[in-house]
């Protein structure tokens, strides 16, 4: 009987938990770890890195270079822990009962872990099909990394049959997530003392008037939303993350910024959706710039990841659900992934990963065991898949 994978993914998931690899900081350290790993397994692998090199995806082949296989896809970053009341060391795996705390258990190191606990096996086989490894760097703050290692699979690698995406979903296949653009909003103004407010201009209560008119537009996208959308919620949402501005009560700030984004599931795009809000911001900006030049409004997009959206007959999906067992009905996800880059860039996809996303981004994250011995399962099967005769 084949070996359990769960006691070796377990022993890796310690490792990688150990890693801060919050996506304000660098991940160099962890893919160092995941490069000597490889290393000693003689699997060749490269690094893609950013343009600084502070950061690096990593992309691993194991098995024949020829098309039809399959990339196990994950982002090695996590969200901070600033703020949060952890009742355990949030970079320190820790089992409580049948569940593993830490940050980025679940999301989604867990399963990167599974995938390289299968890596052993798969290098010393025989393999009829290849497994590619694509762990990738800030997808928390935008999917940022993924295309420029997407670009390297698709220039260099033979053509995968599928692109698994790991994201928690109790390993179950997702089909379709939505796309995510995010925004930065800065308000300029000219600072004077608040009793002469004629002189000046205050960027925070122009900027106030901005986020009225975004939240009545979210109020608007909520009732115009679709009642037969698969999502939750049905429709585009549009909320405001952050906001800084203002020195003192008794001056007219002379800055004023803030984040939204805009989560739709298509075919409407974000550009399309905020056009009444772009407009305002311009004819704002030409207001202001005629009581004080220095004034104005700049909106920029920071990120805009595409939706993902099920494909009919998709071939990622029926292998997702052979691997995991999974006869039950579509299923999509509010929130965004890197699924929806590879999709675009051509590939077949699916989302499958163990653990819930009501645990991710969470004090106390955790991945129940059971999940991760149900992704352990379904490398096996994969590892089986790999040395079939295709």
């Amino acid at each position: 009987m084949a070996p359990d994978l769960y006691p070796a993914a377990r022993d890796i998931l310690q490792t990688l938990v150990g890693f801060d690899t919050t996506s304000r900081g660098s991940n160099l350290e962890l893919i160092a770890w995941v490069e000597a790993y490889l290393d000693g397994l003689g699997v060749p692998h490269r690094r893609v890195a950013n343009a600084d090199g502070t950061k690096a995806n990593l992309l691993a082949s194991i098995g024949p270079m020829i098309e039809g296989g399959v990339v196990l896809s994950g982002h090695t970053d996590v969200v901070p822990v600033d703020g949060q009341p952890w009742s355990t060391d949030p970079f320190t795996l820790t089992q409580k009962g049948d569940r593993l705390f830490g940050r980025g258990t679940c999301d989604m190191k867990g399963f990167i872990a599974l995938a390289l606990a299968a890596a052993p096996e798969l290098a010393a086989a025989k393999l009829s099909r290849p497994v590619h490894l694509a762990f990738s760097y800030d997808e928390e703050i935008g999917c940022l990394g993924a295309p420029l290692l997407i670009e390297v699979i698709r220039s260099e690698l033979p053509a995968p049959a599928v692109v698994l995406v790991g994201e928690p979903t109790s390993m179950e296949a997702v089909n379709g997530h939505k796309g995510i653009a995010t925004f930065h909003v800065a308000v300029t103004g000219r600072e004077v003392h608040s009793s002469q407010p004629h002189l000046g201009v205050s960027a925070v209560m122009e900027a106030v008037t901005l986020m009225a008119s975004l939240t009545r537009l979210s109020a608007s996208l909520i009732d115009e939303a679709d009642p037969a959308s698969p999502f939750t919620p049905k429709g585009p949402t549009l909320t405001i993350g952050m906001v800084q501005g203002g020195t003192a009560h008794n001056i007219l700030a002379r800055e004023c910024s803030f984040v939204f984004d805009l989560r739709a599931p298509g075919p409407r795009s974000p550009a399309e959706i905020i056009a009444p809000f772009l407009a305002e911001a311009a004819a704002m900006d030409r207001a202001l710039k005629a009581r004080a030049p220095e004034a104005g409004v700049v909106v920029e997009m920071r990120t805009d990841v595409p939706p993902f959206v099920p494909e009919p007959d998709g071939v990622a999906e029926a292998f997702a659900r052979r691997m995991a067992g999974d006869n039950g009905p579509p299923r999509v996800v509010a929130y965004a992934a890197e699924a929806g880059q590879f999709q675009a860039a051509g590939f077949s996809t699916v989302i499958c990963g163990p653990g819930s996303i009501d645990q991710a981004h969470q004090p106390d994250e955790y991945i129940d065991i059971s999940q991760m011995q149900r992704g352990a399962q379904f490398m096996r099967r994969l590892i089986d898949w790999a040395r079939e005769e295709a």
